[in-house]
């Protein structure tokens, strides 16, 4: 395994966290009330459009996608739009999920949605900007030793983290401490992205550490 390919791996990532950090940072210098917590639903939206902007810049900077292969224009556009409906079918189907376990079904509908928007963006994004509309590649990478790069091994990591960050940030909203924090959705929201940013961090240190024992052959 190539330590140019694990520095680039950890380059992309710790841009990725500079960013999130960035999106509770930056817009406060243009609108004053602007907080995280005061703005959930506005910080929630430009979290998403920021890391989705940027993941999409690496993946096409890095060529981190399996299928290099050039094809037609047409082909590439109608592969843009399956990714785009997977996406959005990705965002419905964590607002179901998110619901079924005991979120809002009528009242506090787009704060859920775009927490499901965001979850998205940190896990389906991700998996569409590497493997495209291609399920058959998720099952093989989200399977026991599927991964075909040190890229799909932190996608794994990121994906796993991100929405354990989002389960663990649920555990504190029914409890009476009447904090601003457990309105829904910021506690789990802002778990999803502390479980991201950390599997961003861990996931190169986990590849580096474990490199002599990682192989991947070609499928």
């Amino acid at each position: 395994m190539k330590e140019a390919e694990i520095r680039r791996l950890l380059a992309a990532n710790l841009l990725c966290v500079f960013t999130v950090a960035l999106t509770a940072v930056v817009p406060a210098f243009f609108w004053p009330s602007f907080t995280v917590l005061g703005t959930h639903l506005t910080w929630l939206c430009i979290c998403s459009v920021s890391v989705s902007a940027l993941n999409i810049i690496l993946h096409l900077a890095f060529k981190t996608n399996v299928t290099p292969k050039r094809s037609s224009f047409a082909h590439k556009i109608s592969r843009f739009l399956k990714c785009c409906i997977c996406f959005f079918m990705s965002c419905i189907l964590f607002h179901a999920i998110i619901v079924l376990y005991g979120a809002p079904l009528i009242e506090s509908v787009a704060e859920t949605f775009l927490f499901a928007v965001l979850l998205s963006t940190f896990t389906t994004l991700q998996c569409l900007c590497m493997l495209g509309p291609n399920i058959q590649a998720w099952i093989r990478v989200f399977s026991k030793n599927g991964a075909m790069s040190i890229w799909e091994n932190s996608l794994q990591i990121t994906t796993m983290c991100s929405i354990l960050g989002a389960w663990f940030g649920a555990f504190p909203i029914p409890l009476d401490w009447d904090r601003p924090w457990q309105v829904w959705p910021i506690s789990c929201s802002l778990g999803a992205t502390f479980g991201y940013v950390a599997g961003l961090i861990i996931a190169p240190l986990w590849i580096h550490w474990n490199r002599k024992q990682l192989t991947y052959k070609s499928r």
